[in-house]
């Protein structure tokens, strides 16, 4: 089951436990995004057949596909749905508040930073092992808040041809422009080119499995990606006082999306440790989604015991998961020395599980380590920030002397032309 490893090299660790992203599936999902840029439609419905077994006639989902969605789902999900998207805004539209427009004046040169929204958005909402109507909440909310004019959606059809209508409802309710009836690099791939039926867009967002997140990766030198969201991370940092059936319990919650899924738990008791795998090995035996749970647990779990606090901090800190979870005797304390993290869960009573879902936090968060760089998705995703400048004579003539100084340093004298020409 999940293994137990003693971290002597925190340095070290990380490089151990790294997959790479395979070749083969490289070379096929370059293949799959060349034939879509060729062939656009005709590609798309190409590999929804082959990897779905669908046969796609029409790849724009229909108002009237959207309206019988509504029929198809009860009462209590449609009011989940809506209190996701209501916790959600009230966070998102808080931040939306604080970009606020910024003037600067420097003898005579005025500039002006304003925040402005993207003009057009992909959001790909996963389908296959699971449906994530939620992630259609989360990624279309803060566009929406931000002002995007066109929102995209694309999420994977099933065997009949049609999409999740609990996820047809969502991205209805929060605002969505289009719905596509595509997944995987194929509509990644449409969603950067265009093709007949999908006009290609600005930006992409959202989260997916290895094929999607490497086709981002591969179309980002041409159309912005949010960030690296593959397969969901979760490490755990516990103590003596933490219960490991919750432990266990939060570890297979995140483990059931999917078997690629990294899982893990980091604490610096060897008894408590082997509580925790005899917790997990106990509550497997009669969940839903075992088999997932389990491979996922075994090919890609752990738990992690470090000699100290501060090599777990350090660990935590080299290995920058999406969800960090801190159960312990200062949860505080500890999460003020985390500092690359996707989103830091504070105490016994807030479950990643929850954040997915009705916190009021967004689960599209960075994985594979971008967590050092960056955080969950929210409005900043949507908006770019719009800079003008004006300047005047009087200015120029004040900065004239330090031009010819920079420019003459860097051989670029035509640069300190274009200024003294106007004085």
């Amino acid at each position: 089951m999940i293994k137990i490893i003693s971290v002597h090299n925190v340095d070290g660790f990380l490089a151990s436990i790294t997959s790479k992203t395979s070749k083969n599936n490289k070379k096929v999902v370059e293949s799959i995004i060349s034939d879509v840029q060729k062939n656009g439609d005709r590609a798309v419905r190409k590999y929804e057949k082959k990897f779905t077994g669908t046969i796609i006639t029409t790849l724009r989902v229909s108002k009237n596909e959207i309206k019988d969605a509504y029929s198809r789902i009860t009462k209590d999900q449609l009011d989940a749905i809506k209190i996701v998207k209501t916790r959600l805004y009230k966070t998102e539209s808080a931040l939306k508040k604080r970009l606020q427009g910024i003037s600067v004046t420097l003898d005579g040169t005025k500039i002006k930073k304003n925040f402005i929204p993207i003009s057009s958005i992909g959001c790909y909402v996963p389908g296959g092992l699971a449906k994530y109507p939620s992630t259609a909440v989360m990624s279309i909310v803060p566009a929406k808040i931000a002002g995007v004019k066109r929102i995209v959606v694309v999420s994977p059809p099933n065997k009949n041809g049609k999409v999740d209508p609990l996820t047809l409802v969502a991205a209805d309710i929060c605002g969505a422009d289009e719905i596509y009836k595509t997944g995987g690099a194929q509509a990644i791939a449409a969603l950067c080119f265009g093709t007949k039926s999908i006009p290609k867009v600005d930006k992409i967002v959202g989260p997916g499995g290895l094929f999607v997140t490497t086709a981002k990766s591969i179309i980002s030198e041409r159309t912005s990606i949010d960030m690296v969201a593959g397969p969901t991370e979760l490490a755990i940092i516990v103590d003596a006082s933490a219960e490991p059936e919750l432990v266990a319990k939060d570890l297979i919650s995140q483990a059931e999306h999917s078997t690629d899924t990294r899982c893990y738990v980091i604490t610096t008791s060897q008894s408590f440790a082997k509580k925790v795998r005899n917790a997990v090995e106990q509550n497997i035996r009669k969940i839903k989604r075992k088999e997932i749970v389990k491979q996922s647990l075994e090919t890609n779990g752990f738990v992690a015991v470090c000699k100290s606090n501060n090599d777990a901090i350090k660990l935590v800190n080299n290995l920058a998961p999406e969800h960090l979870e801190i159960i312990t005797k200062n949860p505080q304390g500890l999460a003020a020395k985390i500092t690359t993290v996707g989103l830091v869960l504070i105490g016994k009573n807030t479950p990643s599980s929850a954040s997915d879902y009705l916190l009021g936090s967004n689960h599209i968060l960075p994985t594979n380590g971008f967590g050092k760089t960056r955080g969950s998705l929210s409005v900043l995703d949507f908006m770019k920030l719009n800079t003008q400048i004006e300047s005047s004579k009087t200015s120029l003539q004040r900065i004239a002397k330090y031009m010819k100084v920079l420019t003459s340093a860097e051989n670029l004298p035509n640069h300190y032309e274009a200024v003294r020409s106007r004085l």
